[in-house]
C-alpha cells in the first residue's frame, strides 16, 4: 500500500527518525535515534555516518558559496543543532515537502527541477551553450530524498538502496517528459537503524542483504520514493516551454 502524504506537515514517529518544518528557518530538520546509520551523497555530513540529526535546508537561488561545511555549521547552530549531522541543500520550497509511505519505509522529498540535466553531459548543438562540466558547486535546483527503512541493511545494501533511490527518480522525470535524470546537485540520505559491530555484512545476521529494486525492502524503497518525488514534481512541474529557444528560464512553477 502506498501512503501519499500532504505537502509541510511535519511527522512525528517513535520507532525511527519523525521531521519538522523550520518555517521561518527554511528548514527541513530530522531528529535520528541513537543507534541509527545513514548513507548520504551530501556534501557536508555524507558518507556513511552515525548523524544525530539531518537538514534539508533552503537557500536562494543565487546561493553561490563554496565553503559548504562552514554554512552549513552556521545554520545548524541557528537551529540549535548539535552533534554530527548531514546538511542537504535545495532551491525548492522545503515547506512544501512531499511525503509518502510504503509498508514502513517512509520517504520524504523536496522536488525543484529548476535545471533538469543528464547524466552525460550533451554536446553543444547549434545555438545551444556547452553545459558545464568542472570543479564549481552546480547551481542550486534539486530533487534532495530522505529515506528512512525500519530494518537494518548491510553495507552493500545501503548502497543498492542508493541505486533504487536513483532510478525510481530517474523513472518520475522520464514519465513525466522531463529532459534529464535529475539535477545536478541531487542528494540523497537513506536511514536505518545500525547492526551491532561484527555482524553488518554476515549474511545470517539481523541486516537485510539487499535493496535493489527486485529485492522485497528494494521495491518499497523504489515505490515511496517514486510516489514521492511524483507527488513534488505535480505540484511543481518542470515547464518546458520556459527554456524554449534558449530562453534560459527556471523551468519550474512555483
Amino acid at each position: 500500500m502506498v501512503s501519499a502524504g500532504g505537502m509541510g506537515a511535519s511527522q512525528e514517529s517513535a520507532d525511527g527518525p519523525g521531521y519538522r518544518v523550520e518555517d521561518a528557518a527554511r528548514a527541513l530538520v530530522w531528529e535520528v535515534p541513537a543507534g541509527w546509520v545513514a548513507l548520504s551523497s551530501a556534501s557536508v555530513g555524507g558518507g556513511l555516518v552515525r548523524p544525530r540529526w539531518v537538514t534539508n535546508l533552503m537557500v536562494d537561488d543565487g546561493f553561490d558559496r563554496t565553503d559548504l561545511a562552514a554554512y552549513a555549521d552556521e545554520r545548524a547552530a541557528e537551529l540549535g543543532l548539535t552533534g554530527p549531522g548531514t546538511t542537504l541543500l535545495t532551491a525548492a520550497d522545503v515547506r512544501q515537502v512531499a511525503t509518502a509511505e510504503v509498508e514502513g519505509v517512509r520517504c520524504w522529498a523536496t522536488v525543484g527541477v529548476t535545471k533538469p540535466t543528464w547524466a552525460v553531459a550533451p554536446a553543444a548543438g547549434p545555438g545551444s551553450p556547452a553545459e558545464r562540466v568542472g570543479e564549481a558547486p552546480p547551481p542550486p535546483g534539486t530533487i534532495n530524498v530522505v529515506v528512512a527503512l525500519p530494518v537494518a541493511l548491510s553495507t552493500s545494501a545501503l548502497v543498492q538502496a542508493l541505486g533504487t533511490i536513483t532510478e525510481a527518480k530517474a523513472q518520475v522525470l522520464v514519465q513525466a517528459g522531463v529532459p534529464g535524470t535529475g539535477t545536478a546537485s541531487d542528494a540523497v540520505a537513506i536511514l536505518c537503524p545500525e547492526v551491532p559491530e561484527g555482524v553488518l555484512d554476515d549474511p545470517c545476521g539481523p541486516a537485510e542483504a539487499f535493496a535493489g529494486v527486485r529485492s522485497a525492502w528494494g521495491q518499497r524503497v523504489a515505490r515511496a520514493v517514486h510516489a514521492a518525488v511524483a507527488a513534488g514534481l505535480a505540484a511543481h512541474p518542470w515547464r518546458a516551454d520556459s527554456v524554449a529557444g534558449g530562453a534560459g528560464g527556471a523551468g519550474v512553477v512555483w
